[in-house]
């Protein structure tokens, strides 16, 4: 993609809003990723590094024309986590990704909003199939990608995450019958 005008599309489901990340979500990544527990999403990071993943985030939208939603609740406005289509060099195929807040996690919030970027990489983008990589210590991951229709199908070697799950997600087909 070399269009220069950066288009994210913002998506609304019935409790959600699907945005793009911006500087004021940086404020409430930074205390997440401080943490030892965000081990399965990169982190810990620092400031300076949560600043430079977002902006890396709004790039893959530029060299894409896919990424990662900032994702809210409709009726507050709070920032929940992001959720979205990923596929940065090196990675094996499209994959479907979330990582939410402590808050938000336990809500379905996840759910709804990675069903809804499918149907964004399926209905809009016309992929055929999409994968979620996955920690295998990961459960909660793995309890998602069950409850979206994903099934196991593999493993993947990431140079710096090391053994990834892949997840396969039904196909439009499946999903259209």
């Amino acid at each position: 993609m070399r269009d220069t005008d950066l288009h994210i599309p913002t998506l609304t489901t019935e409790r959600l809003i699907l945005r793009p990340l911006g500087l004021e979500d940086v404020d409430a990544l930074v205390p997440f990723y401080a943490t030892e527990g965000v081990r399965f999403v990169g982190g810990p990071m620092t400031r300076e590094q949560v600043w430079r993943m977002v902006a890396m985030e709004l790039g893959h939208w530029q060299l894409r024309g896919y990424g990662r939603w900032a994702v809210a609740r409709r009726d507050t406005g709070v920032f929940c986590g992001t959720v979205g289509l990923w596929c940065p060099e090196g990675w094996p195929e499209p994959e479907i990704g979330w990582t939410l807040l402590p808050a938000a996690q336990g809500q379905g919030i996840a759910t709804e909003a990675a069903r809804t970027a499918r149907h964004y990489a399926y209905d809009v983008l016309d992929w055929d199939t999409a994968i979620s990589l996955i920690d295998p210590a990961n459960a909660r991951s793995i309890a998602l990608a069950e409850r979206l229709g994903a099934r196991h199908d593999g493993m993947y070697t990431h140079e710096r995450f090391g053994p990834m799950a892949i997840w396969r997600h039904p196909s439009a087909q499946e999903l259209a019958t």
